[in-house]
């Protein structure tokens, strides 16, 4: 997953306003170990009373952007899920992506989990706890129609420059494969990168370029010629130990599978329903 024009480096917070989430303070109980504004909600303590906090990169469409002036997309309708379960609003915090490896701001208290399209790895795992695996992601290499290029070896083989999200498992992918991709600090960072013909090729997560495609400007410009099934699943993640708030994320994801709330969402947000790749099983 996530240097890089357009890309807020400063904590944002936004205010999820979903319909039907109601904030039910009768249900929050102060608790000192969170610090004054901490508490516990169905024994889920949250950072903030009244609230589920949300650590995430933006912007990283389908999965988070903003939208008419709302933080919206796959991950954030699953979230909010949770946080209606809870009886709290989620809010979403915008911050580095390479935060997200470490879990520097679940361990200091600013957020109660992240949710960042993020590949579940045995690195990450060691500083932070990982949900069931939520979706099964794939890498594509996208390219301008007009560069000759008709796979992820005819970069290399024609000297052409390949971009990839600095941070990422798809930047990943690429070193271990001897690429040098010019890295971008977000996803529109990418695309605007191979649009301006900084670069001729981009290697992404599938479900972002699929987005990109929907507008026919990208579709009649770009063309996608590879797609590197690397067995990525993404999970969200909270501080080491939350067993707690792991728990109602894991029966939220369940629940909605079941109830058939999640397909609704995953074909609002990355298009036609794929059970296979909606229900990964766990790594």
């Amino acid at each position: 997953m996530k240097t890089l024009p357009g890309r807020r480096t400063r904590l944002l917070a936004v205010t999820i306003a979903t319909a039907g989430l109601v904030l039910v303070a009768a249900g929050c109980s102060s608790n000192g170990s969170g610090g004054s504004g901490g508490a516990t909600v169905k024994g889920v303590h949250v950072v903030k009373a009244g609230q589920l906090t949300t650590c995430t990169h933006l912007p990283y469409p389908p999965f988070q952007s903003e939208i008419d002036g709302k933080v919206q997309g796959f991950d954030v309708s699953l979230i909010d899920i949770v946080a209606k379960n809870l009886g709290v609003k989620q809010q979403i915090v915008d911050t580095p992506f390479e935060n997200f490896k470490t879990g520097a701001f679940l361990n200091s208290g600013q957020c109660d989990l992240a949710a960042a399209g993020m590949t579940i790895t045995p690195e990450r795992k060691k500083n932070v706890d990982f949900s069931d695996p939520y979706f099964e992601a794939t890498q594509a290499v996208l390219v301008d129609r007009s560069s000759g290029i008709n796979s992820l070896a005819d970069v290399k083989a024609k000297g052409k420059k390949l971009g990839a999200q600095a941070q990422t498992t798809g930047e990943d992918y690429a070193k271990s494969k001897g690429y040098d991709p010019v890295s971008f600090e977000s996803s529109d960072a990418v695309l605007n990168g191979l649009r301006t013909g900084q670069v001729q090729a981009v290697v992404i997560d599938y479900p972002v370029v699929q987005g990109w495609l929907k507008d026919k400007a990208n579709a009649d410009k770009f063309k996608i010629v590879d797609n590197l099934k690397t067995g990525e699943q993404y999970g969200f993640t909270v501080k080491k130990g939350n067993k707690a708030l792991l728990d109602a994320i894991n029966k939220a994801l369940k629940d909605a599978k079941a109830d058939g709330t999640y397909k609704k969402i995953y074909e609002k947000w990355i298009g036609p329903y794929d059970a296979s790749v909606a229900s990964p099983a766990a790594s």
